[in-house]
């Protein structure tokens, strides 16, 4: 398996006027889906293109912009490598940009290799690029990934003809589609809607191929889709909680989340305390929504340094180390004295919650209870960078093998952890209850993280 896995952010635009600076604005806003690297390809008279190390906002100088011309385009960000990625094909010069993760890579590698075909460095924009481009027209070449491609995958093309858009057939990433005056977009995530003065048109459709030119949006073909799989961490981590992905407001989402586990709280006696507060900044949503449903006061206890990036989704344990100490400090006046209810997103090695309840309590609280939107992660992740091996994974160190079975098991679960981490308590919400808090079909969901159940055939 591949040491880093992809997580990044896709925003397409055709435009009336020059597109260059609201493709720029459109990956500034997906930047929590990737850091390491962003770029932009437009098309006039051939592809333009400028891939950078670092992020939107410090690394596109003027000259760049100048230089992107065009009314319609694509943006990348990345935590693993420069996209998009410009090729010579039989369809001219090209742009491809893509999202997800390939499960089946060495195979396919392996195959193109057999025939004759090399490769720069393997990464997985590469393979998906090759498919494409090997048919010799755009909607036949994207529509030969679903039969070859085993995995995560949203995908645009930048061609002469406009752009290219498609969504996987299991729809793991979210994909939406927006418009405003003289405009058509597509995003990963509709935040970059919002703050672009365009409105949601709808999401893509699990395995629609669709093409945007200055005409709108077409769907050109729409490939089998064996089963909905919308990756549920989405919702509870990965997007920006201003999104909506597949008519569900990520806030919303996160708000109910942390109402189970207040009324969790609520059905097995209460629990006294005297502030709820989050870790920062995912978890403010299910903090906010245990306050609601618990009454109990809302408080920050760590100020976020706006700064920083994500620590869960950095490349190396290192990294999400020091960025976690880069991220936040404890307010000392705010929690001296207090029980608080601390409401986080997920425990993966549980390295991190174990730091903020020291510090928590080295700053005088009385006593710091966990509570966690997630369920207690068992699987890694293979189509994303949630997760990498079990090795990592809390859990795994108290249940070896299988997933949990049983609201005791869970219950002794927490009771380790607790310990592990130096709470006074944990509580996860249960696979059920957070099911049930997103309102949306289990079959519809990918919960491989948590179950072991791999959606993909």
């Amino acid at each position: 398996m591949k040491s880093i896995q992809e997580n990044c952010g896709l925003f397409g635009l055709y435009s009336s006027t020059e597109c260059v600076q609201e493709i720029y604005q459109g990956i500034d806003f997906l930047q929590h889906r990737g850091q390491q690297y962003c770029g932009i390809a437009t098309y006039e008279e051939g592809v333009h293109q400028v891939t950078h190390h670092g992020r939107v906002g410090d690394t596109f100088t003027q000259s760049n912009l100048d230089y992107l011309k065009g009314t319609f385009g694509i943006g990348h960000v990345s935590l693993l490598e420069r996209q998009p990625v410009k090729w010579m094909s039989q369809l001219g010069e090209i742009s491809v940009a893509f999202s997800g993760n390939i499960i089946n890579s060495e195979e396919l590698i392996h195959d193109i290799m057999s025939k004759g075909g090399s490769f720069l460095q393997g990464y997985d924009i590469e393979i998906i690029s090759k498919i494409i481009m090997h048919e010799g027209d755009a909607v036949a070449g994207i529509s030969a990934l679903s039969e070859k491609v085993k995995g995560a995958y949203n995908l645009l093309f930048l061609t002469k003809n406009g752009i290219f858009v498609m969504r996987g057939p299991y729809g793991f990433r979210p994909l939406i589609l927006g418009k405003g005056e003289g405009k058509y977009a597509v995003s990963s995530e509709s935040r970059a809607f919002h703050n672009l003065d365009m409105e949601i048109v709808r999401d893509v459709l699990p395995g629609e191929i669709i093409h945007i030119t200055d005409k709108g949006f077409t769907t050109v073909k729409k490939l089998e889709s064996p089963r909905r799989a919308f990756c549920s961490f989405e919702w509870a981590y990965t997007a920006s909680i201003d999104s909506v992905i597949d008519g569900l407001s990520v806030q919303k989402a996160r708000n109910s989340l942390g109402s189970s586990l207040a009324q969790r709280d609520i059905d097995e006696g209460g629990i006294e305390a005297d502030i709820v507060a989050p870790v920062p900044m995912s978890g403010c949503g299910h903090a906010l929504g245990y306050h609601m449903r618990s009454k109990l006061n809302y408080q920050e206890v760590f100020l976020y340094n706006r700064y920083a990036d994500r620590s869960y989704t950095q490349a190396t344990q290192v990294a999400r180390e020091k960025m976690a100490k880069r991220k936040l400090s404890v307010l000392h006046s705010a929690i001296e004295g207090y029980r608080i209810i601390l409401c986080d997103d997920s425990i993966v090695r549980g390295t991190q919650i174990f730091n903020k309840v020291h510090d928590l309590k080295k700053a005088g609280a009385k006593e710091v209870h966990v509570r966690v939107a997630c369920p207690p992660l068992m699987y890694p992740c293979d189509f994303g960078i949630s997760t990498r091996s079990y090795e990592e994974l809390c859990a795994r160190q108290f249940i070896r093998e299988g997933a949990l079975n049983s609201m005791d098991h869970l219950r002794e679960l927490e009771t380790w952890i607790a310990k592990k981490i130096g709470a006074d308590s944990v509580k996860f919400n249960s696979l059920d209850t957070f099911v049930a808090a997103l309102g949306i079909p289990k079959e519809d969901l990918c919960l491989k993280c948590w179950d072991g159940l791999s959606p993909v055939r």
